[in-house]
């Protein structure tokens, strides 16, 4: 990219470059950027949504999914002319009118243990969008192995959590570290635990926020944290853990 931001470019994003934390060489820094999103649905739309209007420079999306009517009242960025379609495409074709710069990267495939290296190795941030543990433990091993950072996200009814992670740092836990033993899927399964819509939408921008402050090296004290909201109380709360001696992190 042209170290001078255009005048256009400038008036797009000048609500955040008037932040004294972003400026000018933060969004550089931002359009310089490559993020994958693991996961297309409740999470992985308002995070693609809000990392596109900042301006992210290329955006990876990752899933093998076709939207369904039951999708529609919790993931922000389909509507009924969408059933049927894939989710990639999809959302690919929406966020190109929104930001017509973004750079894509789809991937129209489940992340599993013989394709995660090809699809996350030339991204700098992982987001986890996804709806089971098994994609949420792969994607930790692996961002540790490559040393990226990963923002994770889950919901389920009136709850969400979220973890950041920065695994240059090898004093940073892992979420293996917070799970004494591999949770159940049910948990995150809406169609039978069943979800508020709204839950998606600002768990989702709360992942947005982390991945730009992580872009811009923001000062944070949230890692080796989980962020835990419950919204039927209103209840937010950070709860720090520790890093595991015996820990896939610690290997």
């Amino acid at each position: 990219m042209k170290n001078k931001l255009t005048k256009n470019i400038i008036e797009r994003y000048s609500r955040q470059i008037v932040l004294k934390d972003i400026g000018i060489s933060g969004q550089k820094e931002i359009i310089n950027s490559k993020v994958l999103i693991v996961g297309a649905g409740g999470l992985g739309c308002p995070i693609a949504d809000y990392l596109s209007r900042a301006g992210i420079g290329t955006l990876g999306i990752a899933d093998y999914d076709k939207v369904s009517l039951s999708n529609i009242h919790r993931q922000s960025l389909y509507d009924s002319s969408d059933v049927g379609k894939f989710k990639v495409k999809v959302i690919k074709n929406k966020l190109k009118k929104i930001n017509p710069s973004i750079k894509f990267k789809l991937f129209k495939t489940k992340v599993r243990k013989d394709n995660i290296t090809k699809i996350i190795k030339n991204f700098d941030i992982i987001v986890d969008g996804s709806d089971n543990f098994k994609t949420k433990f792969l994607l930790n091993k692996f961002s540790i192995k490559f040393k990226k950072k990963l923002i994770i996200g889950a919901i389920s009814k009136f709850d969400g959590h979220v973890f950041s992670f920065d695994f240059n740092n090898k004093k940073n836990p892992c979420l293996k570290c917070f799970y004494q033993s591999d949770p159940s899927d049910e948990v995150l399964n809406c169609e039978t635990e069943g979800i508020i819509g709204p839950l998606a939408g600002i768990v989702g921008n709360i992942q947005s926020i982390q991945v730009l402050k992580s872009i811009l090296n923001i000062k944070d004290d949230f890692y080796g944290k989980i962020l835990i909201m419950n919204f039927k109380s209103l209840n937010f709360r950070k709860v720090k853990f520790n890093k595991k001696n015996n820990c896939v992190c610690s290997k």
